[in-house]
């Protein structure tokens, strides 16, 4: 079995039983999100996946819609301090569970981000692109949205280099101790994280 067998083994293993315990507290969950955010309660938005093809993730909503009457425009404004606790306690990434057992995700690996930002990477930063995006990772783990793009997108790359069963499950338990300590929730001065963009970008 060859390691990437392995890791989409592992994958179902943890996922399957946590997607089937979670289903009550996802109920629970898209009814509040109903009552307080309003209609849809998903989150769904294209990402690139392994080999830069292109999936749906899906997340709880966390922020109001856009209405530029209200003053509903950045994030800042449409975060709402339910939104906050989803967010900070990583429940509003639930739904995400489906996108591991459909094989789009693994539980470890580099984040998925927006597809506008193919692009805008290097050579090198383009490379996390060859294992699956993660639930969380080791940029995650190493400061979550407080690091900064740089940092970041190195630890996807060293990820992708070296990552191993044992090395995933170390991930997974700094994975909860950061989240039980609320770490890195946003980016200082950000409601979320910065755009990435770089001054040079690739052509």
């Amino acid at each position: 079995m060859t390691r990437i067998d392995s890791k989409r083994v592992f994958d179902l293993i943890v996922t399957t039983p946590a997607l089937v315990l979670s289903l009550p507290v996802q109920a629970v969950l898209a009814l509040a999100v109903r009552v307080k955010l309003g209609s849809p309660v998903l989150f769904e938005q294209e990402r690139p996946g392994l080999d830069d093809r292109i999936f749906v993730m899906r997340k709880f909503r966390t922020m109001l819609e856009p209405d530029p009457a209200k003053g509903l425009v950045s994030d800042a404004d449409r975060l709402t301090a339910f939104g906050i606790f989803l967010r900070s306690t990583s429940l509003d990434e639930l739904p995400t569970l489906w996108n591991i057992v459909r094989g789009d995700m693994s539980v470890v690996g580099p984040r998925p981000l927006l597809v506008r930002y193919l692009d805008r990477y290097s050579p090198e930063q383009a490379r996390r692109h060859e294992v699956r995006p993660g639930l969380t990772g080791l940029a995650q783990v190493s400061g979550r949205n407080a690091v900064s793009w740089d940092q970041r997108l190195a630890l996807d790359v060293e990820y992708v280099d070296t990552h191993t069963l044992r090395g995933d499950l170390a991930i997974i338990g700094r994975t909860v101790a950061a989240v039980l300590r609320r770490d890195g929730i946003a980016a200082e001065g950000d409601a979320t994280m910065p755009e990435f963009d770089p001054p040079e970008r690739t052509t």
